[in-house]
């Protein structure tokens, strides 16, 4: 079992587990670094949704830089459970875990959000299925963060502002 750091906030320095789940890859130090470098380093009220949680680190990282509500939606069983027990030792009234697939929760919630985090499994076509509900989570200038196997110029509504490479991943901030 692997371990990784929260990078910035409250947190800083707190090391999360990852499970050993197929197809599992966290964003890197640095990629997560460079993202809240974009979105500024205080997300204080913002509510986040990691929709692709894996690891859950990306929704860790906001909730640790003061974000209100951070939800994680994972579909997998085992990364799931690791998710739930990362969240034990944090803040639990700022996190709030569903087990769910993706697009179900796209398609069924009536909340919306300041920021969507978007790191699929690779070469499903996760980003092109999600696009459609974006605009039905989207509270007023809403972002998107997606990572990616390819350049994004786009997602449905929402432009590529910002965006960058390690390795073979590609990562990108979007706004409407």
């Amino acid at each position: 079992m692997s371990r990784i750091r929260i990078t910035g906030g409250a947190w800083r320095s707190r090391l999360i587990r990852v499970a050993d789940t197929p197809g599992l890859r966290p964003t890197p130090d640095r990629v997560r670094e460079t993202l809240f470098n974009w979105l500024g380093q205080d997300l204080s009220g913002w509510h986040c949704l990691d929709l692709f949680a894996g690891s859950g680190i990306l929704g860790f990282e906001c909730a640790s830089r003061g974000a209100a509500e951070v939800v994680l939606v994972e579909r997998d069983r085992d990364a799931f459970a690791r998710l739930k027990e990362n969240a034990v030792s944090f803040d639990g009234d700022r996190l709030r875990l569903i087990r769910m697939d993706a697009l179900e929760f796209a398609a069924q919630s009536a909340e919306t959000f300041d920021l969507v985090l978007l790191d699929p499994p690779y070469r499903q076509g996760w980003l092109e299925r999600v696009a459609p509900f974006l605009p039905r989570l989207a509270r007023p200038g809403m972002r998107v963060y997606a990572e990616a196997e390819h350049r994004l110029d786009a997602l449905g509504e929402w432009r590529t502002v910002k965006r960058g490479q390690a390795g073979q991943v590609f990562y990108h901030l979007l706004e409407r």
